[in-house]
């Protein structure tokens, strides 16, 4: 790979773009401050290149999002969850305890999440007789300086997988379908409620 020269070098340093010729590696080095994102999406830069967004000045802020998923199982495998005659033990308990887990490791699951101070994370479970069907509630917490949905979708799609896990013996035709986000707060866009 050829070598920048010395005052690109220097450049560099202070934080000026650096341009290589073509064909010798990526053109961006270093830039100062936050690039506009392509097309209103703050995760590209200019060049549709992915980066991690720069929050630093942003204030911390509590935010707060819920996500929902639905399993849809048999009826047989909907009542031994209720009765607890699961082998591997307490699905739900398993279940919530994923959520958690995966809320809490989010940003290494998803490339560029930010790691965040998480102050709650709930992860409630619905029975459903009626549609044959298992819905997963998550609400998660924070008091940061960007948003928490991706922490209440990873909750979500956890728990869920983790009931698919514990029941996956008896029924093997389940289907996680419809996971969403339903609701955020906090954060210059303010207050979301899915329509």
């Amino acid at each position: 790979m050829p070598r920048a020269a010395p005052g690109a070098r220097a450049r560099a340093r202070r934080g000026v773009r650096v341009s290589r010729r073509a064909g010798s590696g990526p053109a961006d080095v270093a830039s100062r401050g936050p690039e506009p994102g392509l097309a209103g999406l703050s995760h590209l830069d200019r060049r549709g290149k992915a980066r991690m967004v720069d929050v630093s000045g942003k204030p911390d802020t509590v935010r707060e999002a819920r996500a929902r998923v639905t399993l849809r199982l048999k009826p047989a495998t909907l009542r031994a969850i209720r009765r607890g005659e699961v082998v591997k033990g307490d699905v739900l308990g398993v279940a919530r305890l994923a959520g958690i887990m995966a809320a809490k490791r989010t940003a290494e699951l998803i490339p560029l999440c930010h790691p965040l101070r998480l102050t709650g994370i709930d992860v409630r479970f619905a029975l459903d007789p009626a549609r044959s069907a298992v819905h997963v509630e998550t609400a998660v917490r924070t008091v940061d300086k960007t948003g928490v949905e991706m922490e209440a979708l990873t909750a979500a799609a956890a728990s869920g997988l983790a009931i698919y896990d514990m029941v996956k013996a008896i029924d093997r035709g389940m289907r996680l379908t419809d996971l969403c986000l339903v609701e955020k707060s906090g954060g210059r866009s303010g207050h979301w409620v899915r329509g």
